[in-house]
């Protein structure tokens, strides 16, 4: 796989974008990042995602792969020198799945919608984001990592939230810690990764693209 061309269409606070950095580091496949502007959306972008026309899109030798979980499970397939991502055992596969999927359709939305939103909508977006939290911590249990000593795919799903918790924490004045402390524990374990350090982008700059957003439409 030395002679590859590995290309990454994406967007520096995408947590979806983040999934992919983090894959490509734990399998240390070299590639080229490519910033798309998500006001004025590449050729290229357009070119390859034209159902969604959205990021991230990993380019393997010219061909893309659409969607950042699909993506990362690709990576984890075609690099196989490396630790596996997935659990090689079915149900346990079948149940990191689940967890991904419950993080794209429950956490994404539930987060999005503190710092979209303000007054009563905002306090049900906390609450809805917590009881999220906690069942997350549920599924974690007592284990390092949610796929249990190593680090892999549910984890990978979900690390890249954590660069949004201060803007989210910020914007609906409340604590992540004080509510749910053994998540923030199993988030500063997967912070010492070199693989997760350097994919995720500072918290204070994520905090900033959002007020940025909150003021332009008008939500602050």
């Amino acid at each position: 796989m030395a002679n590859d061309e590995v290309i990454l269409l994406d967007f520096w606070p995408s947590m979806f974008g983040m999934r992919l950095r983090i894959a490509l580091a734990e399998k240390e496949v070299k590639y080229e990042s490519k910033e798309e502007d998500l006001r004025n959306k590449s050729p290229l972008l357009l070119q390859m995602n034209p159902v969604h026309k959205k990021i991230p899109v990993l380019i393997h030798n010219g061909k893309p792969i659409c969607e950042s979980i699909i993506a990362v499970e690709y990576i984890d397939k075609v690099w196989k020198d490396k630790a596996p991502l997935l659990p090689t055992d079915p149900y346990e596969r079948a149940q990191a799945r689940f967890w991904a999927d419950y993080i794209d359709k429950k956490f994404f939305d539930s987060g999005r919608k503190i710092w979209t939103t303000k007054g009563e909508e905002q306090e049900a977006a906390k609450k809805d984001f917590i009881e999220c939290l906690k069942v997350l911590e549920g599924a974690l249990g007592e284990k390092p990592f949610f796929g249990g000593d190593n680090f892999g795919f549910v984890d990978v799903a979900l690390i890249g939230f954590y660069s949004w918790f201060f803007a989210y924490e910020t914007c609906g004045n409340f604590s992540t810690e004080a509510e749910c402390p053994k998540f923030v524990t199993w988030a500063k374990r997967c912070m010492q990764r070199d693989s997760v350090a350097k994919s995720l982008p500072d918290q204070h700059k994520v905090l900033e693209f959002v007020q940025t957003l909150r003021k332009k439409y008008g939500i602050e």
